[in-house]
């Protein structure tokens, strides 16, 4: 059998029927090899990085319990896949790239010469610090044994991607069917992660015990846990408030006790509850700066800090917990059950409180601006709360927005580029969303984020998916600027200066998909109203020039709670 042909073979076992792709002449074996299997889906995209980031999209809406496959070729195409390869690494998403290479005789080996064939390029060297297993298959017999501890590794512990090189005489070669039906046939080896101890358990039920103002924070390695519903459901039974990071929020339905997001983009009652809760319960969360801003002695000021994480490297890092556990967020879901006698001195009005703060900055902080950015995501709750929803965000002011605004309903979940905070991710990811749910799919963007992959419109036009982009045009790239803006004077070389961008409503329709021009809140309130009926891609621009701010933000230097402009009705 051709090695291609077992590649597709063993890929169809693991029920990883999925693959993203630009073609190259070192892929064509593979490609050829899928395809003639007749079980595989396979989506041509115009970039690799838009590749990745679709096969990304696929695992972020089954939480991790699917995989996906991008491929590039040898060279160009394989560094155009490392940025979507870095998004996987930082976010824990179990990704399989493979890459197409050289035969293994015009590698330069160990010659102190740049290249030997065309477009050879090392790409395992380049991209082993960003996945958790990287290989090159020399030789034919090794292949899906190599495939096989790939994709081990990527669901094993905390997850991430994993890169396969194949160079094109391997994918050519002969491998026998006994060899293949071996490792079709053999389960992979994953090892979940660490468990919470009992002794552990019971550090943290002593702390729990003795608190009167319990907070519970979700972060991103938390998100994906089956039981993360049902506990969060325990939790608003007993009054205990919970608040998320950004990675976190991507999964949590707003319900009473949910204070929202916390950081330096944070909501303000979230940011409140964490400086004057006297316990914080951290799951799954780095606790990096942008969610505890810079002053990490002052982070939660009045509280022992319990952190819960799967990497142990993670844990007694930026913030010194009192308890550290290096456990998985399902283990603690598990073993960790929210009952009235673990809590039983929480103060009568620690909740009140918190409804308090919430209600207080629940202000429409843009009511000088013509189109709102919290206005139109009160809108798109409104409008949706029923729906089955993926909203996809781009990297920018847009997506703070929306981080701060989106209130999610049970069966919806919002996605974010977060450790690599990559502009261009939405588009491609909701392309990969949108196939795997076959449902509404709302992407949130920017004039420049869009810019980077805006050729995957064709894509969305040519596989017709019900896909709503929506543009939140500034014509300025506008968090930099907002940064100059308070440290260079206003100077905005790059951001206004020496930027452009198009009418995005013009191209839309240049792609054959719908479109609508919005410029003002009146206008904005109609075509809104439109998502939830519509079928197919639509896209809706928002002209907003001068649009740069995010309110609240956090000055560096500045305390958690002392966000800007700052409301005098929050600092009680």
């Amino acid at each position: 059998m051709k090695a291609a042909d077992a590649v597709a073979k063993f890929l169809i076992a693991h029920k990883i029927q999925t693959c993203f792709e630009l073609v190259g002449g070192m892929i064509t074996h593979l490609l050829d090899s899928f395809a003639e299997s007749g079980q595989f889906n396979i989506v041509s995209m115009h970039h690799e990085q838009s590749a990745a980031f679709a096969a990304e999209g696929v695992v972020r809406h089954d939480r991790g319990k699917t995989i996906a496959v991008a491929m590039g070729t040898s060279g160009p195409g394989a560094t155009n896949l490392l940025t979507g390869i870095g998004n996987c690494w930082f976010d824990s998403v179990p990704c399989l790239f493979i890459t197409g290479q050289v035969n293994t005789h015009e590698l330069k080996g160990d010659r102190a010469i740049r290249q030997q064939g065309f477009q050879e390029l090392d790409i395992v060297s380049v991209a082993h610090t960003l996945t958790k297993y990287a290989v090159r298959v020399d030789k034919v017999c090794d292949l899906l044994p190599q495939l096989h501890k790939a994709l081990s590794m990527a669901l094993s512990g905390r997850l991430g991607p994993a890169l396969l090189d194949i160079p094109n005489d391997v994918q050519r070669a002969e491998i026998s069917d006994e060899l293949v039906e071996q490792w079709q046939n053999m389960p992979l080896t994953i090892n979940s992660g660490a468990k919470i101890t009992d002794a552990q358990l019971n550090q943290l039920k002593s702390l729990c015990r003795d608190s009167q103002r319990p907070l519970i924070c979700i972060g991103g390695g938390a998100r994906w846990a089956d039981a993360l519903g049902e506990w969060l459901l325990a939790a608003d039974a007993l009054g205990i408030p919970y608040v998320a990071t950004l990675m976190g929020h991507e999964r949590v339905v707003a319900r009473h006790n949910y204070f929202n997001l916390i950081g330096s983009y944070g909501n303000r009652e979230a940011n409140w509850a964490v400086q004057h809760c006297d316990l914080l319960i951290v799951i799954g969360a780095r606790l990096d700066v942008r969610q505890t801003g810079s002053d990490v002695e002052d982070f939660a000021r009045q509280a022992k800090v319990v952190q819960i994480d799967i990497d142990p490297a993670q844990l007694d890092n930026r913030i010194q917990a009192d308890l550290d556990i290096c456990a998985t967020a399902e283990s603690l879901f598990e073993s960790f059950s929210l009952r009235a006698e673990i809590f039983p001195n929480i103060a009568k009005n620690w909740l009140p409180e918190l409804t308090k703060q919430r209600d207080r900055a629940e202000s429409n902080e843009y009511a000088d601006w013509e189109i709102s950015p919290s206005e139109l995501f009160k809108q798109l709750n409104r409008s949706l709360v029923k729906h089955p929803v993926d909203y996809v965000c781009d990297v920018g002011n847009h997506q703070m927005w929306a981080a701060q605004s989106l209130r999610l309903s049970p069966n919806q979940a919002v996605h974010y580029s977060g450790g690599m905070g990559a502009m261009g991710f939405a588009l491609p990811a909701a392309l990969g969303v949108a196939i795997q749910s076959k449902g509404k799919v709302v992407v949130i963007t920017g004039d420049g984020s869009l810019q980077i992959n805006i050729q995957e419109l064709d894509t969305l036009n040519r596989l017709g998916l019900d896909i709503t982009v929506i543009v939140m045009n500034n014509s300025v790239l506008g968090m930099v600027k907002n940064f100059q803006d308070m440290y260079f004077d206003g100077r905005d070389q790059s951001t206004k200066k020496g930027y452009s961008s198009p009418s995005f409503t013009d191209i839309a329709k240049a792609y054959g998909i719908e479109a609508y021009r919005i410029v003002t809140a009146a206008d904005m309130a109609d075509v809104v109203d439109l998502i939830a009926g519509h079928k197919g891609p639509l896209l809706i621009e928002l002209m907003m020039e001068g649009a740069t701010e995010c309110r609240p933000r956090l000055a560096f230097g500045s305390k958690l709670d002392e966000q800007f402009p700052r409301l005098k009705s929050l600092e009680s």
